[in-house]
C-alpha cells in the first residue's frame, strides 16, 4: 500500500477543499511548528538531558522539514496552505532557539540578529514582490543557509561535553557560516527583486 494511495483523498485536486488543506505534507509542516515551543521549554531547563532530548526532537523536526516537501511534490499534494505554512515553520523553529542561545549566552547576540533580520527583510520583499507580480523564486543559497543553520543548533543545543569531547564550538563555527549565507542569499532575494522590478 504506497503512500500515494494512503494520501489520495487528500491531493490538491480532491472535491474536499478542507482536507486538501490537511493533506499529510501539510500536517508534517503543523508538527515541526507544534515541535519548536517543546525545543525552547526544554532550552528553559538547561543540563545534559534535557538538551540531549531536546537536541532530538529538533533534528526529528529538520527531518519533518526535508520530508513534508518529498510528499508534496511526489504525492501530488502542492498546495497554497503549503508553500506558507513550509517556510513558516521553519522560520519558528531556527529563530526561536536562536532567541533561547542568546537568552542562554550560548550564541553571539549580533548573529543572531543579522539572521533574523534578514529573515523579516526577505519576508517583507516577497509580499512586495507579490503585489507587484515579481516573483521571487528560493535559490540554492537560502537553502544552504537552512541546512547550515538546523547543522549549526543541533551541537550548540546539546552543549555540554560528550564523552568529554566539547562539539559546541563546531557549532558556533556552523552558524557564523550560516550568517554569511543568510547575507549572501538575503543580498541576492533583493538583487533579484531589483532586476524585476526594473524589467516589469
Amino acid at each position: 500500500m504506497t503512500l500515494t494511495y494512503l494520501c489520495r483523498d487528500y491531493g490538491p485536486e480532491t472535491e474536499q477543499p478542507f482536507f486538501a488543506m490537511l493533506n499529510l505534507a501539510n500536517q508534517l509542516s503543523l508538527l515541526r511548528i507544534l515541535l519548536a515551543p517543546i525545543v525552547v521549554v526544554l532550552l528553559y531547563f538547561p543540563g545534559p538531558v534535557f538538551c540531549a532530548i531536546a537536541a532530538l526532537i529538533f533534528i526529528f523536526a529538520s527531518i519533518t522539514d526535508w520530508l513534508d516537501g518529498y510528499v508534496a511534490r511526489h504525492s501530488n499534494m502542492v498546495t497554497s496552505m503549503g508553500k506558507f505554512l513550509d517556510p513558516l515553520a521553519d522560520k519558528l523553529l531556527i529563530t526561536s532557539v536562536l532567541i533561547m542561545f542568546v537568552k542562554l549566552e550560548w550564541a553571539p547576540a549580533w548573529v543572531v540578529i543579522v539572521i533574523i533580520g534578514r529573515e523579516l527583510i526577505v519576508t517583507g520583499l516577497r509580499a512586495i514582490a507579490i503585489d507587484e507580480g515579481v516573483v521571487l523564486a528560493a535559490d540554492k543559497f537560502g537553502k544552504a543557509k537552512t541546512v547550515l543553520q538546523m547543522c549549526a543548533i543541533v551541537p550548540l543545543t546539546l552543549h555540554y561535553p560528550i564523552f568529554g569531547i566539547d562539539i559546541w564550538p563546531a557549532g558556533e563555527y556552523l552558524l557564523y557560516a550560516a550568517m554569511l549565507a543568510a547575507v549572501y542569499s538575503g543580498a541576492n532575494y533583493c538583487a533579484k527583486f531589483i532586476r524585476g522590478a526594473r524589467n516589469k
